[in-house]
């Protein structure tokens, strides 16, 4: 037993100074080549302590220069107006990323429309995709709002999964319909994606669109709240670069999960409302049995509605078909299914609405009104607030010829609920004669 003020050796301590006091958990050995073994026990742990402390060091430096390097190659790419630092947090934070090597993953603003395309790298020679940036105005040569059958818009089905799709191909939509930011001034958002959009005071171009697209599945409501404020941070860069005087509204504090399964449209509330409706007073018949919609905004330059024949209604369609339609039937449960959409665009959104024509796109000019079963596509026009406004209609070309009959007063019964709940006058509708068959 050590006495007060000397250690274990027997050593006279200084003054104050307690003494040093063996942990219980640590053995006592006798002198010998033991405790030496245990000494330099504790000397390499020591020393191996410190190499993996100097090793993670070396690993969260390595990570940290590989982000900030990966930043400013993001920015790059993406024309110096993207939040590089904000668009590397997206999946949960990402430490390494590579803009794409093709023509089109560069976005440059004096050669609109133009994106970015930016890859999370995993590992050596490994990538997959992060995000998109795509830049449109009003003054492209390509429109910024193309309705009609494209294949890039059909809803249902990637194009890649054709051959395995589920047995019930309408269930479910590849995208939501847009919801509004907000009121809709601002832009609207999808499932992965948010667009922003800024009129421009005066000048060329009219508007602008700036659209922030996850390139993975899952995205989660974090990622779209990134989304949303790289398109806001991105659109005013633009904006400023492009001589767009425009004012951005706030993004709002909440971004609802969107939805992507299609429902009965007795239980339509927002913007398929007008299609419930219109079955309380005709019958189905041919007619879509599934919708999906999406809030309305009172300032939303976009509104969309989405309808769908399920497989029981194309079923129960078929026998009452014959010749060409019959075989549309069989086609509809499989690789091309029965739907149409409903588009309208206001104000400054109106001067870039176009479908894909025989050798271009054909514009759909606000103040017109037309359409007819070729393209597939059928437009009215109206004047909501002293601004212009087009009104679509989009049938898939397996079904058009199934349902002409019954569109008349379908597109009408649309066109004037919306003009009505927005307040819209001066309404145009397309001559009788473009709802013949060619």
């Amino acid at each position: 037993m050590s006495h007060h003020g000397e250690d274990r050796a027997g050593t006279r301590l200084p003054e104050g100074v307690p003494p040093v006091r063996r942990p219980r958990w640590l053995p006592r050995l006798p002198p010998g080549p033991w405790r030496d073994r245990r000494n330099k026990l504790l000397c390499i742990a020591a020393a191996l302590g410190i190499g993996a402390s100097l090793w993670a060091y070396w690993l969260t430096y390595t990570d940290v220069r590989d982000r900030a390097t990966s930043e400013d190659q993001v920015a790059e790419a993406c024309a110096g107006i993207v939040d590089a630092e904000a668009a590397m947090d997206l999946r949960g934070g990402v430490v390494r990323a590579s803009p794409g090597s093709g023509d089109n993953d560069e976005l440059r603003l004096d050669a609109l429309p133009g994106s970015c395309q930016i890859y999370r790298v995993p590992g050596p020679g490994k990538s997959d995709g992060l995000f998109s940036l795509i830049v449109r105005t009003s003054a492209d040569d390509a429109p910024m709002n193309v309705v009609g059958d494209e294949t890039w818009l059909e809803p249902f089905g990637h194009r890649e999964d054709r051959e395995f799709r589920p047995d019930d191909v309408t269930r479910r939509a590849d995208h939501a319909e847009p919801r509004p930011l907000g009121d809709g001034a601002l832009g609207h958002y999808s499932d992965d994606s948010v667009t922003v959009r800024a009129d421009c005071a005066s000048g060329n171009p009219a508007s602008l669109q700036v659209t922030a697209r996850a390139d993975y599945d899952d995205v989660s409501d974090e990622d779209r709240r990134i989304l949303a404020e790289l398109a806001r941070g991105s659109a005013a860069q633009a904006a400023s670069r492009l001589k767009c005087d425009s004012q951005l509204s706030r993004i709002p504090m909440q971004l609802k999960t969107p939805e992507r399964e299609l429902r009965a449209p007795k239980a339509a509330n927002a913007s398929c409302a007008w299609y419930g409706r219109h079955l309380d007073e005709s019958r189905r018949g041919r007619l879509p049995d599934r919708m999906l919609e999406a809030p309305t905004g009172a300032m939303s330059t976009t509104e969309t509605c989405l309808l769908a024949a399920s497989p029981t209604s194309v079923r129960e369609i078929a026998p009452h078909l014959s010749g060409s339609q019959r075989e549309y039937a069989d086609r509809a449960l499989t690789h091309s299914p029965w739907w149409m959409r409903t588009a309208s665009f206001f104000g400054a959104e109106t001067e870039s609405v176009a479908f894909e024509g025989l050798d271009d796109y054909e514009y759909v000019k606000a103040g017109t009104a037309g359409g007819g079963a070729g393209p597939g596509v059928w437009w009215a026009s109206s004047a909501c607030d002293g601004r212009p406004a087009v009104h679509t209609l989009t049938v898939s070309y397996t079904y058009d010829d199934v349902v002409l009959d019954r569109l008349p007063a379908l597109f009408r019964a649309y066109v004037e609920g919306i003009t009505e709940r927005r307040g819209c006058t001066d309404v145009e509708f397309p001559a009788p004669s473009a709802f013949e068959a060619d």
